[in-house]
């Protein structure tokens, strides 16, 4: 078998499966064989047949040999499956992938290569491993390509432990990156909220001391009436007793009304929020300073 590129423990298994095959086609021309027989016991005890009684039998027999024929060869095609079965069994185990090329089954050339084999070796090739064949494929051997394949197998599994490793340290570091970002979002955002109120804080105190010009310059222009009168009425001090008297009851009054304008209280009410939202977001940025 050396035009077919086989060393001697692959020409053992093609010579157990040649003799399998063989046995197997044996047996089934003895069927054959024995339909004729019957036949001949059941059928063929006259002398004279007519024809449509010769039609008949041999109709029968064609469909007696044309069922054993048919179960052969389906059997012959599911065995050869059962024996690729096994091949592919051993290449996946190493990871291999055997290929195959169909057109090489009709390849004239080879076929008679091993019609030829089975002639001239089959026979001493039979008588030499009837003691050592085995009912079942040996395994590949540890060595050559197999060991190879092994140490490939390692090195690659080595590979993607090592990228596991890897992704979960990104992982983490992902995790550990998205934390920092929402920590520094939330922070942004409570520092723009403290920029708007401290702005509102401003105009507030913007509008307070247009208010308290105004009242000043109410209280200016008060004082120079008095001053003017005063100088005009030095004689009259009773009335400008009772005037300034009048007077002080005035404003006093005027501020008690102030105070209670709408403006006024509302005012208020919105410097005392702002005053205690500010104190909230201190307190809140004080917690955020030891982290950073």
């Amino acid at each position: 078998m050396a035009e077919f590129g086989f060393n001697e423990h692959h020409q053992k298994e093609v010579v157990n499966y040649m003799r399998f095959a063989r046995s197997k086609m044996v047996l089934r021309l003895k069927t054959i064989d024995s339909c004729f027989e019957e036949l001949k016991d059941s059928r063929l005890v006259e002398e004279t047949f007519t024809v449509d009684e010769v039609k008949e039998m041999l109709d029968g027999l064609q469909a007696v040999v044309r069922g054993e024929v048919e179960t052969e060869l389906i059997n012959t095609a599911h065995t050869n499956v059962l024996l690729l079965r096994q091949l592919f069994s051993q290449a996946e185990k190493f990871y291999l992938r055997l290929q195959s090329d169909i057109s090489e089954l009709e390849n004239r050339e080879l076929l008679e290569q091993v019609a030829e084999f089975e002639k001239t070796d089959f026979k001493s090739a039979n008588q030499k491993n009837q003691e050592t064949s085995k009912p079942k494929l040996a395994p590949l051997n540890e060595g050559g390509v197999s060991e190879l394949l092994n140490k490939e197998i390692a090195r690659l599994q080595e590979e993607n432990d090592k990228l596991k490793t890897r992704m979960r340290t990104l992982e983490s570091q992902a995790m550990s990156a998205l934390d920092e970002r929402s920590k520094a979002e939330r922070a942004l955002k409570d520092l723009q909220k403290l920029q708007g109120d401290q702005q509102e804080i401003s105009s507030l105190e913007d509008t307070v001391a247009a208010l308290k010009g105004e009242y000043e310059r109410a209280l200016s222009a008060n004082s120079a009436s008095q001053k003017g009168l005063q100088d005009n009425l030095v004689s009259a001090k009773h009335d400008l007793l009772r005037v300034q008297e009048q007077l002080s009851l005035a404003e006093k009054e005027l501020d008690k009304k102030f105070q209670q304008t709408a403006a006024y209280r509302n005012m208020k009410e919105i410097l005392t929020k702002k005053n205690e939202q500010i104190k909230d977001i201190r307190k809140r940025l004080q917690r955020y300073e030891p982290s950073e």
